[in-house]
């Protein structure tokens, strides 16, 4: 069954909404304590996309089985060619190549538009799938915040990797930006 990763739309939300809510519940990846509901996803991708970032999903046989999307770092203006990633996979679909399909994606879209650094803050130290993706595709260690977030009783790290994009550091970026 071949993964077909797209853009996502409007009418991606309900899945999209589920598979996050999903790990916000169940999960570490996100250190949300409450799911969003559709009307908030809707929100929050919509601004994604009006900033200019892109909000991948993957499809197979119909169904969106998980989504990626870049955003920014943070906030300053000196962090514009700065990005940070999400992948989010279905819980019935994990461990089946959705991520290694929705990162590589991901990451030439933000190649195409100009972005110099990716970063993946990654929740809790032992999530080691996620942490292997990363590394799979470039990604290299860059930090660890110690029991920075509490959730489901315990406390979690965060795991900073980060990989270059296009020419990275190597050159200055587009004036126009």
């Amino acid at each position: 069954m071949p993964i077909r990763i797209r853009d996502s739309g409007a009418a991606d939300v309900p899945a999209i909404t589920a598979i996050y809510g999903h790990s916000v519940r169940h999960g570490v990846a996100s250190f949300e304590l409450d799911p969003p509901d559709e009307a908030e996803i809707a929100r929050r991708r919509q601004a994604i996309l009006a900033a200019g970032y892109p909000y991948l999903v993957a499809e197979q046989e119909g169904k969106i089985v998980g989504y990626s999307y870049a955003g920014p770092y943070r906030p300053r203006p000196a962090y514009r060619f700065t990005v940070e990633n999400s992948v989010y996979v279905a819980p019935d679909q994990q461990g089946k190549g959705i991520g290694r399909a929705l990162l590589p994606a991901l990451i030439a879209r933000c190649e195409d538009a100009g972005f110099r650094l990716m970063v993946a803050v990654i929740g809790d130290s032992a999530n080691r799938p996620s942490i292997a993706l990363h590394t799979a595709f470039g990604f290299t260690h860059a930090g660890l915040l110690p029991a920075v977030g509490w959730k489901h009783g315990r406390w979690l790290d965060s795991v900073l990797m980060v990989r270059p994009l296009g020419p990275g550091a190597n050159e200055a970026p587009p004036p126009n930006r």
